[in-house]
């Protein structure tokens, strides 16, 4: 018999960091514990409060649940928490771990084995044009070739003079700009703005305007000079009928999978599977988890041998975050076997 429980986690950031949903300052996370014959397996529910579908007053009766129901089997329980992507990818995590040979090579590799990086993006927060200026020097410095901004906070012309800027240095043979607009902007003047964007040979743009508007997006997507990628668009869609709707209707350029929002790593290969029947391409984010989900989603993205960076967070971001052979190296992410685990703030050795 497998035993369960869940521990509620505060991630602190070490500097409060912009989104479009405002500052965040910290980011609470929760962690299903499995234990069975002297073994010990750990998975990550990261629910990202105003964004996850699972966001709801009864999250922590339902992970209770999760944790009170666990001998009916993997399989059952995702079935059962359709509706709770974040706890279905913890359960996920937690039963590979708990198979896992130490705890954590949750998909073993060529990665694992520290062979092979993950090429990523790097990821600059919103500010002021100063602040974000600087962040893309340091990214550029760290070897990132692929940078994704988010815009949306700032004005308009702000942004659009950033963009100029970084494009009068820097060819798009030298860097790779992928900007994300988290639904910043109104429908009836996307297209407009999209127009001005593409002057700066961008890679693509993340969620223009607000999910759930499939026939503005649909336009959007038809006529845009930029391609577009649905990231927010897929949150909440569980059935494959209503996926393949999605991509039937708006035929994206691109699709966006965070797994922790999108049925963890079985609903993501769903999506995956229906984007490349429809020709539609695709890659994995995190989506601010700790160490430990990063590490699993990392993981779990080698395996499906996508090329292009990846926007997989680094953990770098938090003052309280476990220590991991993790690591961002020349714009990839790495795993540095001669580092070890430490989860001791959780109180759990794996």
């Amino acid at each position: 018999m497998i035993q369960a429980s869940f521990k509620h986690y505060k991630l602190q950031f070490k500097n409060p960091s912009g989104t479009s949903r405002g500052i965040l300052k910290i980011k609470d996370t929760w962690f299903i514990i499995l234990t069975k014959d002297g073994k010990t397996g750990i998975g990550e529910c990261g629910m990202f409060k105003g964004l996850s579908v699972d966001d709801t007053p009864n999250y922590e009766q339902k992970l209770q649940w999760a944790c009170d129901n666990i001998n009916l089997g993997l399989e059952k329980l995702l079935v059962e928490l359709i509706h709770f992507p974040s706890i279905q990818i913890g359960l996920e995590m937690a039963f590979k771990s708990l198979q896992s040979e130490n705890g954590f090579h949750l998909f073993p590799s060529s990665f694992t084995l520290n062979r092979a990086p993950i090429s990523i993006n790097g990821l600059i927060w919103m500010g002021d044009k100063a602040f974000m200026k600087q962040q893309i020097k340091t990214k550029l410095d760290a070897g990132f070739t692929c940078i994704k901004l988010k815009i949306g906070a700032i004005d308009f012309s702000s942004e659009m003079e950033l963009l100029k800027s970084i494009r009068q240095e820097f060819s798009a043979k030298d860097i790779e700009l992928r900007v994300d607009a988290n639904g910043a902007f109104a429908p009836n003047e996307a297209l407009e703005k999209l127009k001005h964007l593409s002057a700066f040979d961008l890679h693509s743009i993340e969620q223009p305007i607000k999910q759930g508007q499939w026939e503005a997006m649909a336009r959007l997507c038809e006529s845009t000079p930029l391609p577009i990628a649905l990231d927010e668009e897929l949150i909440g869609i569980v059935s494959e009928e209503k996926k393949k709707e999605l991509l039937s209707v708006i035929n994206p350029q691109y699709i966006i999978l965070k797994p922790t929002l999108v049925g963890g790593f079985k609903g993501s290969e769903s999506w995956i599977a229906l984007a490349e029947n429809a020709n539609i391409k695709w890659w994995i984010t995190s989506a601010l988890e700790s160490n430990i989900g990063l590490n699993a989603i990392a993981q779990w993205t080698f395996t499906r041998h996508n090329k292009m960076p990846q926007g997989l967070g680094t953990g770098s971001l938090f003052s309280n975050n476990f220590d991991s052979p993790l690591i961002v190296k020349n714009g990839t992410l790495q795993y540095e076997n001669n580092r070890d685990w430490n989860t001791s703030l959780l109180d759990i050795k794996l």
